[in-house]
């Protein structure tokens, strides 16, 4: 999808932009819906892609590892298919009700005087299963997903088989090699930043990026963004900020709502102004 929002920023906070990623972030790994997504994709694999029953476990995780995305992965390492097929099977058979509204959250977004973004790997149709199953389909200005960083290189992303990165089940990872590099704009490669930037006209040094990887995180603070982990209490190395739950934006980051509270004691001090002349 194009991206689609209306640019609203304030040059006097500290922050203009607050940019999320969506899944086990905006609600948390507990869910269980990871589970369902990682057994989906195995199936894929061996289902569809014909990969060594064996060896599926083992192969989703190294590619997640190394590319970001499972699909960036087997991209990567020759296999042709329609990622639209792909997201249908992995993302369009989830039981999106394992999802709940969550009115804490979406009340504390709405009260952010930022821009809100959401920024993730995965399919729109995805994206917006997911905000609706929790009830905060409108608390961002736009959504910036796969479509939106591959709109035009369907023909390359479904090239042809080309085996010379896998043998039997293995693919060639030597400590010593460079990886085969993928066709997929996703994170955490810096291109796909580069991207969002673009797109949504981000200003990197004015804008707080939510992930619970570890891996986008470094990549987004090595491009100028604050970064704040979500689903870990502990900093590290890339990490600005680090958030058991995002419900604990407030806590962690009272500079994130400084400007809204400035706002609503000039209005309150206005209006006592007015009141007082009043009875005067």
């Amino acid at each position: 999808m194009e991206y689609e929002g209306t640019i609203q920023q304030d040059s006097n906070t500290k922050y203009e932009c607050l940019l999320f990623d969506l899944d086990d972030t905006l609600y948390p790994l507990s869910s269980g819906l990871a589970v369902e997504v990682t057994k989906n994709i195995q199936e894929y694999m061996l289902k569809k892609l014909g990969i060594e029953e064996e060896k599926v476990p083992e192969l989703c995780v190294s590619l997640y590892k190394h590319y970001g995305t499972t699909l960036a992965g087997l991209k990567a390492i020759g296999f042709s298919f329609d990622p639209d097929d792909f997201h249908r099977e992995v993302h369009g058979r989830l039981p999106y009700t394992m999802l709940k509204p969550d009115p804490v959250l979406r009340s504390l977004l709405l009260s952010l005087p930022q821009r809100r973004i959401v920024f993730t790997n995965a399919d729109k149709a995805h994206a917006a299963k997911v905000l609706g199953g929790l009830g905060l389909e409108d608390c961002f200005e736009g959504v910036i997903c796969f479509e939106t960083l591959n709109p035009s290189n369907k023909d390359n992303i479904v090239s042809s088989f080309d085996n010379s990165n896998y043998d039997n089940g293995n693919y060639h990872k030597s400590p010593n090699a460079q990886l085969p590099k993928t066709p997929v704009i996703c994170k955490p490669f810096e291109e796909a930043f580069q991207q969002v930037f673009k797109l949504a006209n981000i200003s990197p040094q004015k804008t707080l990026f939510f992930d619970d990887s570890l891996r986008n995180l470094q990549t987004g603070k090595l491009m100028g963004l604050h970064t704040v982990w979500v689903g870990n209490s502990h900093r590290a190395e890339g990490v600005d900020f680090a958030l058991e739950h995002i419900h604990n934006i407030r806590e962690a980051l009272p500079a994130v709502f400084e400007a809204t509270e400035k706002a609503e004691e000039i209005r309150y001090s206005g209006k006592i102004s007015i009141e007082t002349t009043v009875r005067a």
